[in-house]
């Protein structure tokens, strides 16, 4: 992993970057997407061609290919040709936890709908089962209720901690 800055330890880095890929693996993500997210979270360079994240992660371009379309499904990464060539650089999207939470948006509403559905399959929310799926659909009716609100306090947060880090 290149890096320019001189406190920059390469080796905690390559440490961080395995540490995160197994932590997102623990949460769902597959391992290869979680460590091509890593390595470019970890990148001083705007952005990396799959060579190179190849090269920073000792894998196959082919292991990047499947785990950047991964990524670029969920909006956590962002593919950017090269002019004139059939290279493609790849990036985070600036302010990327937002914007892949942002994008997700339309699932939650989608389960709630769906519990309503569910619900009255199994024969109301006086069956256990309907009860089960009637409670999973106002938490994410709970939730979708609650983005808007949680997204404008992110934006003023990080607001106030960028005035905070110019100062």
């Amino acid at each position: 992993m290149t890096g320019k800055h001189p406190k920059r330890d390469e080796d905690a880095v390559r440490r961080f970057v395995e540490h995160l890929a197994m932590t997102l693996a623990d949460m769902g993500v597959p391992r290869m997407p979680g460590r091509v997210l890593a390595a470019m979270m970890a990148a001083d360079e705007h952005s990396l061609t799959a060579a190179e994240l190849a090269e920073r992660l000792d894998v196959s371009p082919a292991a990047i290919s499947g785990a950047v379309r991964y990524l670029l499904h969920l909006g956590l990464a962002v593919r950017e040709p090269v002019r004139g060539t059939r290279t493609h650089h790849y990036r985070l999207p600036s302010d990327v936890w937002y914007e892949s939470s942002i994008s997700r948006r339309g699932m939650v509403k989608t389960v709630a709908d769906l519990s309503d559905e569910g619900v009255k399959a199994l024969g109301g929310p006086d069956t256990p089962s309907g009860r089960r799926v009637a409670e999973m659909g106002a938490f994410y009716r709970f939730i979708e209720s609650e983005m808007d609100s949680l997204f404008e306090r992110w934006q003023a947060a990080k607001a106030t901690t960028r005035d905070t880090a110019s100062s």
